[in-house]
């Protein structure tokens, strides 16, 4: 019997070699044809501006010396600093339980990820708590990933929640330590209340412009990008909730002063996404310097500068309706939700994170775990027919294997949480919306240069569970190397 396990090990474990795949390609959820599109609209913040490692330390330690000046923390929490590698975007934080964790697209949680200040929960006390692994509806988020209505869990999906998530599990920490009690609700909103203090009284705003070099990254190549779209005659618009003089301070750094030459239509604090469903704030000018004027907008002007505002008056007055509109942001909720649910736009993602993940995948040793990790998985699924002593006990074996590998492929990504794209063999909640949401996403609008503006993409017909699998092989511009979607990869 052990020969013949042998034989079929040997004949399931895949060949193991890295299957390159190109971190500048833009990946499709939903067949799109760049040929269709006329007009293309953009978020600012991590779209069209990418913002180095210290501008999540400014955060961190801004919203940090709030708590303790303004909501009377302990000074104690001083000693605290930013943990770059701590967090992944798209976690879930349980305010009532005052719990960090990642849960997959069916709202299962993923043992091993749960995390109550700086150190994980041990999977017997996750089970205890839940009653299990599984969390209902009911407790989820609302639609944008708020915990409100009675909803104990929220979800942070913005890139700026990263400084937050680690603000909460580091004075979470402190009060642990110091065996202090309090209310962990009360937590949860105060450090929400200093994280948004950092962005709304600008002190974020002001810091960046003061030293613009340190916390703008330039080499995203968005001037190239947008300047190829003009030459192509399309029309561009830009729509944030950034205010005007922090995005012209960015723009003129990265673009040039110029950059207003090239949009068609210019919106900040634009209050998303309540911009995409509420029909009562209408837009007001600004002058160049932010004064607000008091006329009514008859028409959306090149070269003029207009706040807030709302999406039906938008369309109303641009008449920018349908497929032929692609709008790119980073925030699967805020930027792209409304606009597919409701509106019939083409939308993008900007996931930053995926150039670190492709990297990671295309290495040997990722590739090696990965091809044997699944090997295991069809070995143990294809012998536990087999009900004898001697292959149940090869079979236990590999289940005792397979569950040790799991952690590992995982801290290939994030040791914490692991990828943000994977929950072991499932995708991620932020996975599942991602796909829902965005009918292409990229690492940055950068990728846009290596395709020409007729291009397709098309999604890869991946086999539903009761179809034969299809050998395909998907490539990208002037490559002859296959390149997988990167949630087809991940095994974490």
């Amino acid at each position: 019997i052990k020969s013949y396990l042998n034989k079929m090990m040997c004949l399931c474990v895949p060949a193991i070699s890295p299957g390159f795949v190109n971190a500048d390609t833009i990946f499709s959820n939903n067949e799109t044809s760049l040929h269709d599109i006329e007009i293309y609209g953009f978020d600012y913040d991590y779209t069209l501006a990418f913002y180095s490692k210290h501008l999540h330390t400014l955060i961190f330690n801004i919203a940090r010396d709030i708590l303790i000046s303004k909501h009377r923390y302990p000074e104690g929490l001083q000693e605290y600093e930013y943990i770059p590698n701590f967090a992944v975007r798209g976690l879930h934080y349980d305010v009532q339980k005052a719990l960090l964790m990642k849960i997959d697209a069916f709202h299962y949680i993923q043992l091993g990820t749960v995390y109550r200040g700086l150190h994980p929960v041990p999977d017997e006390e996750v089970i205890a708590m839940y009653e299990g692994c599984h969390v209902p509806l009911e407790i989820m988020s609302d639609f944008y990933g708020k915990s409100s209505h009675g909803h104990s869990m929220k979800q942070f999906m913005d890139i700026f929640s990263l400084p937050e998530m680690n603000l909460l599990s580091c004075v979470n920490d402190f009060f642990m330590r110091h065996n202090i009690d309090y209310e962990p609700v009360h937590l949860y909103k105060d450090v929400k209340e200093a994280i948004r203090d950092v962005h709304v009284k600008g002190i974020m705003y002001r810091a960046v412009d003061a030293d613009i070099e340190k916390y703008i990254c330039y080499g995203e190549q968005s001037h190239a990008v947008l300047k190829k779209l003009s030459e192509h005659g399309k029309k561009m618009f830009l729509i944030t909730n950034s205010p005007f003089a922090f995005v012209n301070r960015g723009m003129s750094y990265i673009v040039g002063e110029d950059w207003r030459d090239l949009f068609d239509i210019v919106i900040v604090q634009a209050d998303k996404p309540s911009f995409f469903n509420d029909r009562r704030k209408p837009f007001r000018r600004v002058t160049d310097k932010g004064a607000l004027l008091w006329d009514r907008i008859h028409k959306l002007e090149k070269g003029q500068i207009y706040k807030q505002g709302n999406l039906y008056e938008f369309l109303r007055l641009t008449g920018w309706r349908g497929s032929k509109v692609l709008y790119f942001g980073d925030h699967i909720y805020s930027d792209l939700a409304d606009l597919t649910l409701r509106h019939g736009w083409r939308t993008g993602a900007i996931i930053p994170e995926l150039r670190k993940e492709i990297k990671i995948m295309n290495t040997q040793a990722y590739a090696q775990m990965s091809s044997w990790l699944q090997a295991l998985t069809g070995l143990i699924e294809d012998m536990q027919i087999h009900r004898d002593p001697a292959s149940e006990a090869v079979v236990a074996e590999w289940i005792k294997e397979r569950e040790a590998m799991r952690p590992q492929t995982k801290s290939f990504f994030n040791a914490q949480f692991g990828s943000l794209f994977r929950t072991y063999q499932n995708p991620t909640y932020f996975s599942r919306r991602l796909s829902r949401f965005a009918d292409i996403y990229m690492a940055s609008i950068s990728c846009l240069l290596n395709y020409d503006l007729k291009h397709t993409f098309f999604p890869r017909r991946t086999p539903l569970q009761h179809e034969a699998p299809l050998q395909h092989v998907q490539r990208p511009p002037g490559l002859s190397v296959p390149h997988p979607r990167p949630q087809d990869q991940s095994t974490d």
